[in-house]
């Protein structure tokens, strides 16, 4: 009775052992699943005639940059021809490459992030450094700056971008009045041509200042290349479908009703280019 009652505590040992393993490796198995899997926030596409638009919001972070104008200064008039434009800059590096899978995926610039300088909402030209020179014509205009990743998604924060009135040379008596407490649209993305893969995945952007987008209110008419989309987020949106050659793209600000809000810029239209 004694070898059996060995045997038996022995046997009961080696089952607790065993099940202790077995829970061991199911929950290492879990924890290393769980890890695995990517936390990305889900987002509903729309989709048309086999145009299909994203929106995406899982790009790097930075929400302590802030972007200031220095010059021109407010109030001042800078002379005709090259004007020099000065910023201050906080918390964001130019020329550093933003990472992360959307800079493998579409456009990106090789030399890294940057500045969006757009003029009268012109298309707007990237900048590496926070001082250079830019040819405008004589006038009051509108500058809008903010800062960019590299593959040319807007930071959408408060501090991100500066909006002033600029005036160069001589101003017509009858130049008319910015407001710049109002709402508006700016466009920024795409823009120009785009060639091999960066052709599968071109990125929408466009900049709101004075104004948010959402569902059942303000929001963003983009009709491209004919199809009608409302944009109810303001978020950069991934354009995947695009055929071959020129494409077109409509941005305009509407209220709930769908007119088209009172602003200078806040109905454009540009095109660009896909090519093999």
């Amino acid at each position: 009775m004694q070898i059996s009652t060995r045997l038996l505590s022995s046997l009961l040992l080696l089952a607790l052992v065993a099940c202790d393993a077995a829970k061991q490796v199911t929950e290492a198995t879990s924890v290393a699943t769980s890890s695995s899997v990517p936390t990305t926030i889900s987002a509903a596409s729309m989709e048309k005639n086999g145009l299909r638009l994203t929106p995406f919001f899982d790009s790097p972070k930075f929400p302590t940059a802030q972007l200031r104008m220095s010059t021109p200064a407010t109030g001042s008039t800078a002379p005709s021809g090259a004007v020099p434009f000065k910023y201050e800059i906080t918390n964001f590096l130019l020329t550093k490459m933003s990472g992360g899978m959307h800079s493998e995926e579409m456009a990106n610039s090789m030399k890294g992030q940057h500045i969006h300088n757009i003029v009268d909402n012109e298309p707007y030209t990237a900048h590496y450094e926070t001082g250079f020179t830019k040819n405008v014509v004589d006038g009051q205009h509108v500058v809008l700056s903010f800062l960019s990743r590299s593959y040319h998604e807007s930071l959408k924060h408060r501090g991100a971008y500066d909006l002033r009135l600029v005036t160069v040379g001589k101003t017509a008596p009858s130049t008319p009045t910015f407001d710049l407490k109002a709402p508006h649209l700016f466009y920024s993305r795409p823009k120009d041509v785009y060639t091999g893969k960066d052709t599968q995945k071109v990125m929408l952007d466009f900049y709101l200042v004075n104004t948010t987008i959402e569902p059942g209110g303000t929001q963003v008419r983009a009709t491209i290349n004919g199809n009608e989309f409302m944009l109810d987020q303001w978020a950069p949106y991934m354009m995947e479908g695009l055929p071959m050659g020129e494409n077109t793209v409509k941005l305009e600000l509407v209220d709930a009703g769908g007119k088209l809000i009172d602003g200078p810029f806040n109905s454009v239209t540009r095109s660009f280019s896909l090519q093999p």
